[in-house]
């Protein structure tokens, strides 16, 4: 009788005698099948295989290189416990703490306000208002330090690490090597400026340790700093205002650079402040400010924590979606009214 069933390939002769292929062989020619088609594909010559070449290395860097790379360099560092454990004998905590926080965003997150295009970290804008709202905070301290702290009475001489460092703090934040608007040459970027203002901090906490530098713990040095800080909070709280005003919509895409640029401004004052009592700690049990002073901290701390997942500038009265700018505004002024009232005690 005829067979109408033919033999498998195992039954074949040119199969009788040969092993099966193990489950190695299997996945490594499965493997070969996946690769060939991009073998082909970067085989091709000619300007079609360019034209394919760089349209896989752009969508590779559309979707890949820059996605990717702003999600590993973006940090927002807004740790209020942030602090120096040993700032040394005899100098002053709020000098310390300004020094180490510039070291810890230009060296340890990295700048990137003045990144360039070709890197992923150039297409952040959180990150970048953030560090230039504390340098802002940072370089009025510094001003501060300089024209009051630092000195013995206003007609002495200025001191010349302080003097350096409140100048360097005024640098722009979006310089990089080169500046094509003023020069072809390279220019100082902002990294080396701020560098260059943390060593002369350092430098003039190191002299006051040593008792050759001036840190005057008079009530009226303090109410002088804490009467330009509210008046720079008042200048955010106007920032606020205007995009509050220009925007209320759902999706503003410059409602995130004001609220960031505040958030990093109210951070560096919440750590500035948290040590100028720490460092007029006398002044402050004499004047009978400690609950004042805590809960003008506290008001600070809760306008430096604030961070949604989105920032939303809607309506102030909105019953879905309200302002993140107004809940940043409303602490942010609750802050500068207690530093107003711990001004007015000290006035006295």
């Amino acid at each position: 009788m005829d067979n109408y069933y033919s033999a498998g390939p195992a039954e074949s002769p040119e199969y009788i005698g040969a092993a099966a292929p193990d489950a190695e062989e299997q996945k490594r020619g499965r493997l070969s099948r996946i690769v060939r088609p991009f073998g082909r594909f970067f085989a091709r010559r000619g300007l079609a295989g360019w034209l394919w070449r760089g349209l896989l290395l752009s969508v590779f860097f559309l979707l890949i290189y820059y996605p990717l790379g702003m999600v590993l360099t973006h940090e927002i560092d807004d740790d209020l416990d942030f602090t120096v454990t040993n700032p040394g004998e005899g100098s002053s905590r709020a000098v310390a703490i300004a020094a180490a926080l510039i070291g810890r965003e230009v060296d340890q997150h990295g700048w990137r306000a003045n990144d360039p295009f070709f890197l992923p970290s150039s297409l952040l804008d959180n990150m970048p208002n953030y560090q230039q709202g504390m340098i802002s905070a940072l370089a009025r301290f510094a001003f501060e330090l300089t024209d009051q702290i630092g000195r013995t009475r206003g007609s002495s001489q200025a001191d010349p690490d302080l003097q350096e460092a409140s100048g360097l703090l005024q640098y722009s934040g979006t310089k990089w090597v080169f500046d094509l608007s003023t020069s072809l040459a390279p220019t100082a970027t902002s990294e080396a400026q701020y560098r260059k203002a943390m060593r002369a901090l350092l430098s003039y906490n190191a002299r006051l340790a040593s008792g050759d530098a001036v840190f005057e713990r008079r009530a009226d040095n303090l109410l002088a700093t804490l009467d330009r800080m509210a008046a720079d909070l008042g200048s955010s709280s106007a920032v606020l205002e205007h995009r509050l005003d220009a925007g209320r919509a759902l999706f503003d895409r410059q409602a995130d650079d004001v609220f960031y640029g505040v958030k990093g401004r109210l951070y560096a004052y919440y750590l500035l402040l948290r040590e100028l009592g720490r460092d007029f700690d006398s002044v402050i049990a004499d004047r009978d400010l400690g609950p004042a002073w805590d809960q003008m901290l506290d008001s600070i701390a809760q306008a430096a924590a604030l961070r949604p997942w989105v920032v939303i500038n809607g309506s102030p009265d909105s019953q879905f979606f309200a302002s993140h700018l107004a809940a940043q505004g409303f602490f942010l002024l609750r802050a500068r009214t207690q530093l107003r009232e711990i001004t007015n005690i000290l006035l006295k």
